[in-house]
């Protein structure tokens, strides 16, 4: 009865062409606009890491004397100091955990062959790299023993690996930052996410770094951030030893949690730190504060998906309401029209239900064509929207569920609006029109 169903449709598409093509093109083009913001919000709002976003968590401190009353659950610094980082990071506890910081260097081979080319950094320990699933297509990260003694070690992308040394294996080979010579240790695969989420400092839609190198040549080469640097009290610095020991808040810290027994063990840690470091007089809160939270409460608290990106998607889904609005217009005319077809149809046997199924069956597949043809709009809109923002670059395009969203939002809404026509003739009275033939 289904088959029977879709070829009754395409007849009456058949039959009225134009009307047919008319509310395709109107639920394309709502679907198309509703898509492309909804593809962009889907894009922002989805989780990074799903197999282990609850497990790793962003680390907040409060460590300063600026006033109880301005402490709040939801008033906490994002970043914390140098000192504070590097203690919890070379701290021996049972826990993956990093610090890590932004910076950048001209790369180049010390020769005519490759133009030099500015990248930046991220500055870190060897853990950064399982904690975030970074995967390795030669060598490793650096060993312990090269992190101690600061060498001039770095791990490349894949896509860096391929401008300077066409693809090959680099790993041993060595490659020029700024005026210093590093030595490569490893070269990561692509590292394909659509939010940056363990750095939300610089943009959270940045693209990820292609540079890694160890933590402990931040002091010993004196490294600058590129990151924000935020700081609650007035302090004179003239050195860079000054600016390590200082208040200054510039460093990002992650640690991997895999149950709530750590995580109730890493928040014991973290108090008791706080209150030694009030004992030797660095601040005088009674009670200093810290907060734990996972990648999807790190991205809320950073506001990542802000208010401004739900009101365009749902001003996008009134705008479709609007499309939907002109075809069940457009149904109830053509429907009506047809009244003596159906009349005579009832009159043969045919039920209430049959003909309100036929009718919805014809509804649908107008949704579906206009869900497809939506999509290329969508498309388009897409294309658009990175030609015109690089920082979404990576957001404006459209994964498997959006494309299977498209046609099943199309057909859901075509399902509603015609529901009502189809309402109305199925209640055709046969005997009104059989006296009128």
């Amino acid at each position: 009865m289904f088959v029977h169903y879709l070829d009754l449709a395409w007849r009456s598409f058949k039959r009225t062409p134009l009307v047919s093509v008319l509310m395709v093109i109107a639920i394309a083009i709502g679907i198309g606009i509703t898509m492309t913001s909804l593809s962009v919000y889907h894009m922002m709002a989805m989780d990074p890491i799903p197999h282990k976003s609850d497990k790793l968590h962003a680390v907040q401190l409060k460590a300063m004397d600026d006033g109880e009353e301005w402490w709040t659950e939801d008033n906490i610094p994002t970043q914390i100091t140098y000192k504070d980082a590097m203690f919890l990071n070379d701290v021996d506890l049972p826990f993956r955990k990093t610090a890590s910081t932004r910076t950048g260097f001209t790369v180049h081979m010390n020769s005519s062959d490759v133009k030099p080319f500015l990248e930046s950094a991220r500055v870190t320990s060897s853990e950064f790299f399982p904690m975030f699933d970074l995967p390795f297509l030669y060598g490793g990260a650096w060993t312990e023993q090269q992190y101690q003694s600061a060498s001039p070690v770095v791990v490349i992308s894949q896509s860096i690996n391929e401008k300077l040394f066409g693809g090959e294996n680099s790993v041993g080979k060595q490659v020029y930052l700024d005026d210093q010579v590093f030595q490569i240790v490893g070269v990561i695969k692509e590292w394909d996410i659509h939010t940056k989420y363990y750095d939300l400092n610089n943009g959270a839609f940045n693209s990820t770094e292609n540079l890694f190198i160890p933590l402990s040549l931040i002091e010993a080469n004196e490294l600058a951030t590129w990151g924000n640097t935020n700081g609650w009290k007035f302090e004179e610095i003239n050195t860079f030893q000054e600016r390590l020991n200082s208040e200054l808040l510039w460093m990002q810290f992650w640690v991997e949690l895999n149950n709530a027994q750590d995580k109730q063990a890493f928040g014991d840690y973290l108090n008791n730190y706080l209150s030694e470091q009030a004992t030797l007089g660095r601040f005088e809160r009674e009670s200093p504060k810290f907060a734990l939270r996972d990648v999807n409460e790190w991205m809320a608290y950073n506001n990542v998906v802000s208010e401004d990106n739900r009101l365009l998607v749902g001003l996008s889904f009134l705008f479709l309401t609007v499309c939907l609005v002109n075809i069940l217009a457009l149904l109830l005319a053509k429907f009506l029209r047809r009244a003596p077809e159906i009349g005579v149809r009832r009159a043969l046997g045919a039920s209430k239900s049959q003909v309100f199924a036929q009718h919805l069956v014809e509804v649908s597949m107008l949704g579906f064509f206009g869900g497809i043809v939506g999509i290329g709009i969508a498309q388009l809109g897409l294309w658009g929207v990175r030609s015109t923002y690089s920082y979404f670059s990576a957001l404006a395009t459209m994964d498997i569920s959006m494309l299977l969203a498209a046609p099943s939002i199309a057909i859901v809404s075509c399902l509603i609006a015609g529901a009502i026509p189809a309402w109305l003739v199925c209640k055709t009275q046969p005997a009104i029109y059989l006296k009128t033939q």
